[in-house]
């Protein structure tokens, strides 16, 4: 895996490459690269929070490598991705949880994406393993993997299953005998689940602890503005995030 580092709009984002080569296959819910086919490198890239760009896919492809590949972007801090490993399978994930989410909510519910953007979201998971799957299988391991996700975030203290705009990728090898399950009690399921929660569990912890410290700058921040405003005479009628 390849961190790097680029300046757009005057910010410094990180993006993340995983470079496979020949001979793997991915199904993914990414928008270059989604679906089941070939793959040869994976690209998960920081984006500005507010991002606002109505041609993702042009732009994902002007910083991604020849070949056939999956291509992801995020808001969260790609160079404090997490890492895990368990029997052969590998794992990486970013995670950003500005806006955790239930998958079902009651219709006619406010969008919590509006939600004042002083810290990103998305949660976007990599995973590599080194057997060959059937499609079902791959089917099957993308279930685990929400499921690992969604059990890590609840066992942190969030009460969501995610994000909304989560997105996952799961590479295989494309050649040897077919693995026909990927369910968490399966015998590679049951790797990917424990290195998909070990990875979004550190990810989650590490996001809560600097989101409690945004926290408090922004208390320490507004208790300041609102002492100079007593100060000068003037009435503070809300935060300003």
């Amino acid at each position: 895996m390849l961190l790097s580092h680029r300046v757009e709009d005057g910010a410094r984002l990180a993006s993340l490459l995983w470079e496979f080569g020949p001979g793997w296959r991915a199904i993914s819910s990414a928008m270059v690269g989604g679906g089941i086919g070939p793959v040869e490198w994976v690209l998960n890239a920081q984006v500005p929070g507010g991002y606002a760009r109505m041609d993702p896919v042009a732009h994902l492809l002007e910083m991604a490598p020849p070949g056939r590949g999956v291509g992801m972007l995020t808001a969260a801090s790609v160079e404090r991705f997490t890492r895990a490993v368990d029997g052969g399978v590998e794992v990486a994930a970013t995670t950003g949880l500005r806006v955790p989410t239930w998958a079902a909510a009651p219709e006619g519910a406010a969008d919590p994406e509006l939600a004042p953007m002083h810290l990103p979201g998305t949660i976007n998971i990599i995973v590599a393993v080194p057997v060959a799957m059937s499609d079902a299988a791959l089917v099957n391991t993308v279930m685990t993997v929400t499921e690992a996700k969604t059990q890590a975030l609840v066992e942190e203290g969030f009460p969501c299953t995610g994000t909304a705009s989560d997105a996952v990728c799961v590479a295989v090898r494309d050649d040897g005998p077919e693995e026909p399950f990927g369910g968490p009690r399966s015998l590679w399921g049951a790797r990917v689940a424990r290195a998909v929660h070990s990875a979004v569990r550190r990810g989650a912890r590490d996001w809560a602890g600097r989101d409690r410290h945004s926290a408090v700058r922004r208390s320490a921040r507004d208790r300041t503005r609102s002492d100079q405003s007593i100060t000068r005479g003037e009435e503070i009628s809300g935060t300003t995030m």
